[in-house]
């Protein structure tokens, strides 16, 4: 399983969650610093780092608990324009130190019932097993500088439960992207940046679908990253 970007591309047999829209849309809407340190929690197949390397001049470290997962993201950045610039640090997020100005996370959504996967990797990477929003939110608070922020995507219901619990570790909402499949349906999904500073929220909407196919908002977004855009990202 691969999938071909504009300036890189990505192998994702061997891990738990593969490219998916909620990635690339998170990866291209993240407030990034032009430069300085960025942390991708949960690197996966290394997408989201590499969305950021694109994208800025930072240094970033990609955070990965899951052995097979860790591997495939190494073989990606190596083969990318930037490997220089990715460092991967395989274990939990909570062992790893430095501060930095940025996070990028599309955390784990599934907050209680049975697992449905028959891939542990693809379980770990969508259940509070290993990282609850809690304790993003405790790392967030710890590794962020006093200027710096986070971005994460989530469905409806549990964004606002991150919202809710922000203050409880200091942290402040910045900027929020309401998204919703097509026009006439509910929030689907919440892309958020909170961190330290606070200030007032900026807060947009997008709409994916129009007429029959991509909206020209979720186009432009996602300009710089889709070689096209067909039916079944």
């Amino acid at each position: 399983m691969s999938f071909t970007f504009k300036q890189f591309h990505i192998e994702h047999d061997r891990c738990g969650m593969p490219v998916s829209t909620d990635g690339v849309m998170l990866g291209a809407w993240a407030k990034l610093p032009d430069n300085g340190h960025v942390a991708d929690i949960g690197t996966g197949s290394g997408l989201l780092a590499l969305m950021a390397a694109q994208r800025s001049n930072c240094a970033i470290t990609a955070i990965e608990i899951d052995r097979d997962a860790a591997l495939q993201a190494t073989e990606n950045f190596a083969a990318s324009a930037w490997q220089h610039r990715i460092n991967l640090y395989h274990g939990p997020i909570q062992q790893w130190q430095g501060q930095v100005d940025a996070i990028i996370c599309n955390p784990p959504y599934f907050t209680n019932g049975a697992r449905s996967d028959k891939s542990q990797g693809r379980a770990t990477a969508r259940h509070h097993d290993q990282l609850s929003h809690q304790q993003l939110l405790e790392q967030c608070a710890r590794l962020l500088s006093p200027t710096g922020y986070a971005n994460v995507i989530l469905p409806q219901a549990e964004a606002q439960q991150l919202i809710t619990s922000l203050p409880l570790f200091g942290l402040h909402l910045q900027r929020q992207l309401l998204v919703h499949t097509t026009a006439k349906k509910p929030v689907q999904r919440q892309l958020l940046t909170f961190g330290k500073q606070r200030c007032e929220c900026d807060q947009q909407t997008l709409v994916i679908h129009q007429h029959g196919g991509y909206s020209e908002q979720f186009r432009v977004l996602t300009d710089n990253f889709y070689l096209h855009l067909g039916s079944n990202h």
